[in-house]
């Protein structure tokens, strides 16, 4: 993402978290929404809720810094109110459920305006409107981006054979985004849908329409920081979501880690916690579902340690797990597509390890392969064996895994500063996105098949089938018998 105005450059302007989208998923022409009066009247009205509960109400403030902003939000409410001439707004749009705190609050077709998005698009006009199409031959890049005091998700669109990328549409976030997950479980629906799952900075998970444009609210949140004034409890983590992982075998279960030191199980129906995992004495920080087995997850916390749960015997009481004591803060974990029972885990001190869930005695090799933290991990599930890390050496590296050891292929330095993130396209494993922390370029895209060597060493191996990452396959019976929703 270059600056516009390379004279101004941020003081602040990092991508936290990034995700690839699978081709096919996302509307050709996504809703453009315009708030109703009553709508806009009730976000000023909640966020002025919400500023005096984490701030006036939190501390001592001034109460001529604050009034202005307060009397402008009142100001704004009013005016909007006074469009109904009969005065019943409130009442029409019934207000008073809306400061329900629920798990599912959010904004919802059935309440706002929706255009159509081609009825903006002028005979007159050249081949930009033609960018707002997605077609199905695009993949839908997901960039978390926090430049200076502001936080937002940009909807990035990739066209390999194309070669274009270009940000499509954006929305703003409430903090910093620490994690994104996709999901096609729209609650409230019975259709499949186009969601993103978003951890953040505060303790509550948002869930929004990929296929909605212009959006001011998520569809869905998860969590709620409670309130003292109503006596309203906390729901869900009590501080940052640091992971997100969907299970696609029992599409209304999410997990979630958490600096709280837990794992919550979310059930996405009732969008309420169905289980908590507090076998942590440290921070969760990576999370991931088995792609083949429904009830297995994988975590990694800054204690050093990975579990694996079989969340069949798993409540809010007691847990059933394996562990390994890797020495050095977890920070990524996935799970060996062409090896349905190991996983590899990167830790802070530049090292990855490559385990046998079966085996609980150590890995079956570590090995260093950065001189700081290994923050992106990516284990194709496409090619056997091409393992990607990324680092905060700002380096980018391949290598070539199996049960006995890594053997690095390829290095580059794709010079966006401190990489923090790293994933791969879902129908092209040897596209990667890059997030980093680089004021004038922190993202990029890049194609491994650019270089010779990784051509050579695993072109050969490349197997096209459908991502275990976002295809949705019928659970077998005896996940059934599994579910950890106990219907």
């Amino acid at each position: 993402m270059e600056s516009d105005q390379e004279d101004e450059v941020p003081n602040v302007n990092f991508v936290p978290s990034l995700l690839f989208v699978k081709r096919g998923v996302a509307k050709a022409n996504p809703d453009k929404v315009t708030l109703t009066p009553a709508e806009l009247a009730r976000i000023i009205n909640e966020t002025r809720e919400d500023l005096a509960e984490d701030g006036v109400d939190g501390m001592d403030t001034d109460e001529e810094e604050n009034g202005d902003s307060q009397q402008e939000l009142s100001e704004q409410a009013s005016l909007l109110e006074s469009t109904n001439p009969n005065g019943t707004v409130a009442d029409e749009y019934n207000f008073d459920a809306y400061e329900q705190e629920t798990g599912t609050s959010g904004l919802h077709l059935s309440t706002v305006a929706v255009v159509d998005p081609e009825e903006n698009i002028g005979d007159d006009e050249d081949s930009d409107a033609e960018d707002e199409i997605i077609k199905p031959t695009d993949n839908l890049i997901l960039v978390g981006h926090v430049q200076n005091d502001s936080a937002s998700m940009e909807v990035y669109i990739f066209n390999e054979e194309e070669g274009s990328l270009y940000i499509h549409h954006d929305f703003l976030l409430p903090s910093p985004p620490l994690c994104i997950e996709w999901l096609s479980f729209d609650p409230g629906s019975d259709s499949p849908g186009n969601m993103c799952a978003i951890g953040c900075m505060e303790p509550i998970i948002t869930v929004w329409d990929l296929d909605i444009q212009d959006s001011l609210e998520p569809v869905c949140k998860l969590g709620s920081k409670g309130n003292r004034k109503k006596n309203l409890p906390k729901i869900g983590h009590t501080d940052a979501v640091l992971d997100i992982s969907w299970n696609n075998h029992l599409q209304h279960i999410l997990a979630s880690g958490s600096v709280d030191q837990t794992v919550i199980l979310w059930d996405l129906e009732e969008g309420i916690p169905h289980t908590t995992i507090r076998d942590f004495e440290e921070k969760v920080q990576t999370l991931v579902f088995h792609p083949k087995r429904a009830e297995t997850l994988l975590a990694g916390s800054c204690d050093g340690k990975v579990k694996v749960f079989d969340c069949r015997s798993t409540t809010d009481d007691s847990s059933s797990f394996k562990m390994w004591n890797l020495g050095g803060e977890v920070e990524r974990v996935c799970w060996d597509h062409f090896n349905q029972h190991c996983f590899v885990a990167s830790t802070n001190d530049g090292k990855i390890h490559y385990v046998d869930s079966r085996q609980e005695e150590r890995p079956l090799w570590s090995k260093e392969v950065h001189e700081k933290e290994v923050t992106g991990l990516v284990l194709s599930a496409h090619v056997k064996g091409m393992l990607s890390t990324a680092s905060a050496d700002g380096s980018l590296k391949v290598w070539d895994i199996d049960e006995q050891d890594a053997r690095m292929v390829y290095k580059k330095n794709p010079k966006i500063g401190v990489i923090q993130c790293l994933d791969a396209c879902n129908e092209s494993p040897f596209m990667l996105a890059l997030g980093g922390d680089l004021k004038t370029k922190n993202f990029c895209v890049v194609n491994l098949l650019d270089n010779d060597v990784v051509s050579n060493v695993f072109k050969s191996r490349y197997v096209a089938t459908e991502s275990t990452n976002n295809s949705i396959e019928p659970p077998t019976e005896e996940m059934e018998e599994a579910s950890i929703d106990d219907e």
